[in-house]
Order: structure tokens, then C-alpha cells, then sequence
């Protein structure tokens, strides 16, 4: 199995002249490793139907850059920056896979930006969810939902690295977790599955799984 996978971008001004750098972290390759399927980074739209063509499915990954306000006609709020704009690019991504019923798999900005790319909005700035410390939170899963098959509970715990979220869910989408405070925390329709924790952090192989084995 081959599934392509968001590289992300990164700015470092202090390192230069190297310090404009696509990243994958390495969870990733080792859950992946582990479960004997091939990554192909993307990095560019260069040739993506070639990409789109000999992969099975998209893993949208988590990202330092939020989602510009202007995507979901909103102003943005004083004071926030937003320093690159990868939306354009994983947009035209999502739209590729997605309409070729390919599934994809979204984490953290993943999460966001898909609930964008597909009509919904975002709160700019949220608090109480970017726990740098480690510190994890409750969620509770749907029963109905994908979720619930992956972790057979309907709570469970997970990181928080995030300072945007979901504020109007996008048509055809439904949420399958949802934290304590109302933040929403996981959505699926169809083949994609997103959630706004960070499962590779945890070694949360079992997801990454079940993914495979539902949806291919």
C-alpha cells in the first residue's frame, strides 16, 4: 500500500540560508514502517495526478501555519499572524483524492483545513487546547462512528497541540468526538476520517490501522 502524505513547511530565520524546510515528523515513518505501507511525501503540485494516480489514499497532517480567514470569508482578528499559507496547495490535494473516492486521513490542521476545503469555518483563536507540557484531555467518541470501532469506548484521552478549531461544521460532515469544553475534537463523511489530537505523538498505531483496514 502507498499513501501520500502532506509535507509541511517551516520557517526558520535564524538558520540561514537554510531556513525554508519541508518536514515530516518522523512518527510517522515509524507507525507507518510498522504497518508495512509506503509514504510518499508531498511537498509540491508538480506532477500531483502522478502521485494522485499511484497512491491509495492522502494523510493531511498537522501544521505550525493556520488556516487565513479569508478562506472562510472572515477578517482576521487583531493581532494573529498568519506566516505562510499552505491552504492553496493542500486544498487542490484533498480535491484530487477526494474525487477520486480515494480516502483520506486528517490530523490536527488536517482536521481544519478540511472542514474549510469542504464549506465549513473556523474559530481564529481558541484557548485551554495547545498543551506544549504534554498535558492530555477527555473526548467523547460517537458510537456510531469510526472512532468508537478504533478505541471501543466512548472516552478517551488525547494531546492538544492546536489554537484554532471547527466553528461551522462543513455539509456532509458529522462529528464523532467532541471534548468537555465543546470543542470538536473528530468529523467523518464517507471515507474521511479527521481528528484535531496528534495520534502519530502517541504511537497510536491501532488508528492508523483500523484506517487501513476500513476504507482499503
Amino acid at each position: 500500500m502507498r499513501l501520500a502524505i502532506i509535507g509541511r513547511f517551516e520557517k526558520y530565520d535564524e538558520e540561514k540560508p537554510f531556513d525554508k524546510r519541508y518536514y515530516l515528523d518522523y512518527d510517522f515513518s515509524k507507525i507507518f514502517d510498522d504497518l508495512g505501507v509506503l509514504l510518499i511525501p508531498v511537498v509540491s503540485l508538480n506532477k500531483i495526478e502522478e502521485i494522485l494516480n499511484i497512491c491509495d489514499g492522502l494523510v493531511v497532517t498537522g501544521s505550525v501555519n493556520d488556516v487565513h480567514p479569508k478562506y472562510y470569508d472572515d477578517t482576521p482578528i487583531l493581532g494573529k499572524k498568519y506566516l505562510f499559507d499552505e491552504f492553496p496547495f493542500v486544498r487542490e490535494c484533498v480535491r484530487l483524492f477526494s474525487e477520486k473516492e480515494k480516502p483520506i486521513l486528517g490530523i490536527c490542521a488536517g482536521l481544519q483545513e478540511i472542514n474549510v476545503i469542504f464549506g465549513g469555518s473556523l474559530f481564529q483563536k481558541i484557548s485551554n487546547h495547545n498543551f506544549r507540557d504534554g498535558k492530555m484531555h477527555s473526548v467523547r467518541i460517537d458510537e456510531s462512528s469510526f472512532l468508537y470501532n478504533v478505541y471501543k469506548k466512548d472516552k478517551i484521552e488525547v494531546n492538544s497541540y492546536h489554537n484554532q478549531a471547527i466553528n461551522r461544521l462543513a455539509d456532509g460532515f458529522r462529528v464523532t468526538a467532541i471534548s468537555e469544553d465543546g470543542i470538536i475534537e473528530g468529523i467523518e463523511r464517507d471515507n474521511i476520517v479527521a481528528v484535531q489530537w496528534h495520534p502519530e505523538v502517541l504511537y497510536d498505531k491501532n488508528l492508523f490501522y483500523e484506517f487501513i483496514h476500513k476504507f482499503f
